[in-house]
């Protein structure tokens, strides 16, 4: 029976799960330093690296994930011999960094103006100010928005298998292949795992945001 089937391949649907959470990690991580990076440029940097900046922003918000995952692990093998993981990591990362620039850009926009120009009139460079007052509020602003973020790309690092990322939804592929069907039980289960896990990151992130949010500002109710 499929269900029999199911239970005997639940180690390799376990882990392609973990395939899919280091994806997502290791993704999420490339966007959280070079968007925060991104957007400090995009708000306080000069007219060229402000320009810079969006044309990166649109043009990798406006490209197709897949394409992007092709682009990356077809078109660098021409040059580099590249792992399919690492060119998924990449591609979505970079992706990622598109629209989380955007995220802090407007966490930062948040913060009160007065507040930059109080700490530099108690003697703080400029630099120092953005690292000491406005980043540490803008990332607990960011908190709220970034849960999307979370939520969108756990589920884009399903498609990592076109390029032969072997994650949950090829190792579901892989067990629909050798039992000649069942296709809609299970993608059922493997739907409810992304579901699961989205459910789970997104309580977390809710209760930090809800211990992490900024006095005076209107919270999410739960």
């Amino acid at each position: 029976m499929i269900w029999n089937t199911l239970y005997d391949n639940l180690p390799y649907l376990l882990h392609g799960t973990w395939i899919a959470l280091q994806l997502l990690a290791g993704l999420l991580a490339i966007g959280l330093v070079l968007g925060l990076a991104l957007a400090l440029v995009e708000v306080y940097g000069g007219r060229l690296a402000r320009v810079c900046g969006i044309v990166f922003e649109r043009v990798f918000r406006g490209i197709p994930a897949v394409v992007l995952l092709l682009l990356s692990y077809y078109g660098v093998s021409d040059f580099i011999e590249i792992p399919p993981f690492l060119a998924a990591v990449l591609a979505l990362g970079l992706r990622s960094t598109a629209y989380q620039s955007q995220i802090f850009r407007g966490a930062i926009q948040a913060v009160p103006v007065g507040q930059m120009m109080a700490a530099r009139a108690l003697g703080m460079g400029r630099v120092e100010a953005i690292f000491r007052i406005v980043i540490p509020q803008a990332m607990r602003h960011a908190i709220g928005p970034w849960t999307n973020e979370f939520s969108s790309e756990l589920k884009a690092t399903s498609l990592a298998y076109v390029i032969g990322v072997i994650e949950l939804t090829r190792q579901a592929k892989y067990i629909i292949s050798s039992t000649q069907g069942n296709i809609l039980i299970v993608f059922g289960v493997v739907a409810i795992i992304y579901f699961i896990i989205n459910r789970l990151g997104n309580i977390a992130l809710y209760r930090l945001e809800a211990r992490m949010t900024v006095p005076g500002f209107e919270r999410r109710r739960a």
